[in-house]
């Protein structure tokens, strides 16, 4: 049993879903308060990962990421950086496709807050962060978690822009995932099922830490 596709995978959906954490909270803080054409053309960008197949999304990816092209020949003449069949490059597509499940949930709890508890925190005096820190992300609490643990149960199970960007290199890029194609491909079934059940049963404990959790967090001022 090779269990460096599972560490590997633990490894990138673990920096994914801190990277987007940083990323989404002041994100979808922005996004949440007011509309205007910017921030629906961005809602629309961030939202395109649930809805574009994995192969178009990662060919795009491709394009972009290689020496080449673009972005990947910028990063390589200017930082001698490679990001197609490497990890950071693993990492940077996996940011673009689970920013939709870290950035949806914050949002829409930030939305239904009401908006005196903002209101009564300024009158005492509070900055726009002390608001945003000590009053609504712990009225936010269980979206949060929610947030976190969707882009890592996301992550984990990556397949179509994973294999696209990273390929199957062992140690580097190859990922749960990947070895469970790779598997099935040879015909090694014991080993696809035992990836297999890993995944299943580290996201299913996960989830169900997550539904435990809320059911015993205590109700919000809203309910």
């Amino acid at each position: 049993m090779d269990w460096s596709p599972i560490w590997l995978t633990l490894k990138l959906a673990a920096t994914t879903t801190i990277i987007l954490l940083l990323i989404g909270l002041p994100l979808a803080y922005w996004l949440s308060k007011g509309r205007s054409f910017v921030k629906i053309v961005l809602d629309a960008l961030i939202t395109m990962p649930l809805v574009l197949p994995p192969s178009v999304l990662g060919f795009y990816l491709l394009l972009a990421f290689s020496p080449q092209h673009g972005l990947g020949h910028w990063l390589q003449q200017t930082f001698s950086l490679q990001l197609v069949f490497s990890f950071p490059g693993l990492v940077l597509a996996s940011v673009i496709y689970s920013l939709p499940f870290m950035i949806g949930p914050i949002k829409s709890a930030l939305q239904q807050l009401p908006l005196s508890l903002s209101q009564a925190s300024y009158t005492l005096g509070k900055t726009e962060y002390q608001t945003f820190r000590k009053i609504l992300l712990p009225n936010i609490r269980p979206s949060l978690l929610t947030a976190v643990v969707l882009t890592f149960a996301h992550t984990l199970g990556e397949f179509g822009v994973v294999l696209m960007i990273g390929g199957n290199i062992p140690n580097v890029t190859r990922v749960a995932s990947i070895a469970i194609y790779d598997s099935v491909e040879n015909m090694d079934y014991a080993s696809a099922n035992t990836y297999s059940l890993i995944l299943f049963s580290l996201t299913f404990a996960i989830v169900m830490a997550v539904f435990i959790f809320n059911k015993h967090t205590a109700k919000s001022p809203l309910e």
